[in-house]
């Protein structure tokens, strides 16, 4: 048990506390609730660990800027923070583009992770080891699989955290396509003045893509570290703007390019360059680029700093089907509805390893905001704490999609994630 699972259940008993956190087969709850199929979607009002999500009477209790980011807020919290939150709108087009369906759901066989107890299982097996909220499959157009537990339905918007990092890195590279970025090897502080004189300032932007500005910045998720800084003058609306950022991460620990280390600071100085280069809210930039021409179906949402500024580095907001549209998009190398909405140039300098797994010291090496799978075959993911991950393979043209609420920044759950994405890829 984490000292952040303490903090979060303190009227829970030790043994209490073992029963809602028990994921492996022995102790999991194969029967917590029902899944029905309609229009081809698979929906359950329950899930596995309820009583880690749920009051006593088995309702989602509802959040608010207070308990947003605890496990016992996080069912409501995941799926609607740009309703708790501040945010700007990337409006959707007129009209969806369609998806096909397959005649009945496809089905998937995967090797259990061995840490939540190794075993053969397919989706619904997943689901009842996974504290999934959403999870959709799809292939060339067609979507394999969509599925919601925990009550969460197609028509709510599921947060990303880091997987909004990936966004930025597209949008920079069509602000450099446009000419309104004139190199990546142009200072931060070219852009955005209020960075003169500052480490994040003097860093080249092609170093901030890949996360090796060289500047200090813990990122451990444990409430006291500088990402958790960071949200409290970002989007916590403490600050505003470049304000953010000097003189809380002025540190240079290393010349730029030289050392990776993660760090949601280098994609907010990102977000504070695209801003100024483009005059205009990214929010809009973002709607006119790639959200209307995808063919989305329902407005997205980007949470904001006081200044009104998209913080870049997480809160952005989608339905699970737009999210599909997006990582069907990527599959195809940037191309949707025949149109070419990434740069492909730009779309293999972002998705190959500029960082390979040795550098980085993680399964991934790292591309431009962006997480490279170590076969270095051209698939890559887009990734956020606590379960949220765009899998894309644009050799298969397949995406999965899935969003979570998984207790921990540091659940192990991951791995089964993973498990998932490697049975799929062996299935199709």
């Amino acid at each position: 048990m984490t000292q952040q699972q303490r903090h979060f259940l303190p009227g829970f008993s030790r043994r209490a506390l073992f029963a809602t956190l028990c994921v492996a087969p022995a102790c999991a709850e194969p029967n917590a609730g029902q899944v029905t199929h309609q229009g081809g979607i698979g929906r359950n009002a329950l899930g596995p660990n309820m009583a880690l999500y749920a009051d006593a009477l088995g309702q989602f209790p509802r959040a608010d800027r207070g308990n947003w980011w605890r496990a016992s807020h996080s069912v409501d919290s995941f799926s609607r923070l740009d309703h708790i939150f501040p945010s700007a709108v990337s409006a959707a087009p007129a009209g969806a583009s369609p998806w096909r369906r397959t005649a009945s759901e496809h089905p998937f066989f995967y090797d259990g992770a061995p840490r939540l107890g190794a075993g053969r299982f397919g989706l619904d097996g997943y689901l009842a080891r996974n504290p999934t909220t959403g999870l959709l499959i799809a292939q060339d157009g067609e979507i394999l699989v969509e599925r919601y537990q925990y009550n969460r339905t197609d028509q709510q918007r599921m947060t990303s955290f880091s997987m909004a990092k990936t966004l930025i890195a597209i949008l920079i590279g069509l602000a450099l396509h446009e000419g309104k970025i004139g190199s990546l090897e142009d200072a931060a502080a070219s852009y955005v003045p209020e960075l003169t004189g500052t480490e994040y300032g003097a860093t080249p932007i092609r170093h901030l893509l890949t996360m090796s500005s060289g500047v200090a910045f813990r990122e451990d998720y444990d409430g006291a570290d500088d990402s958790a800084r960071l949200s409290r003058l970002s989007f916590g609306r403490q600050s505003s703007g470049g304000a953010a950022v000097p003189p809380h991460f002025n540190q240079r620990i290393a010349p730029p390019g030289q050392r990776w280390y993660y760090a949601s600071g280098e994609t907010f100085v990102l977000a504070l360059v695209l801003r100024r280069a483009i005059g205009r809210s990214i929010a809009d930039y973002f709607s006119e680029k790639i959200w209307r021409p995808l063919g989305a179906e329902s407005p997205a949402s980007w949470l904001t700093d006081a200044s009104g500024l998209e913080i870049g580095y997480m809160g952005f907001n989608a339905v699970l089907r737009d999210y599909a549209r997006l990582g069907m998009m990527l599959a195809k190398r940037g191309e949707a509805l025949g149109r070419q909405l990434v740069p492909r140039a730009w779309f293999t300098e972002m998705t190959r390893a500029h960082f390979a797994p040795h550098a980085t010291g993680r399964y991934f090496g790292y591309g431009f905001q962006t997480w490279v799978f170590p076969a270095m075959d051209g698939s890559f993911a887009l990734l956020g704490v606590r379960g949220q991950a765009i899998f894309v393979d644009p050799a298969r043209k397949l995406t999965l999609v899935h969003t979570a609420v998984r207790p921990d920044a540091r659940d192990p759950g991951g791995a089964e994630t993973m498990a998932l994405w490697r049975g799929v890829l062996h299935s199709v």
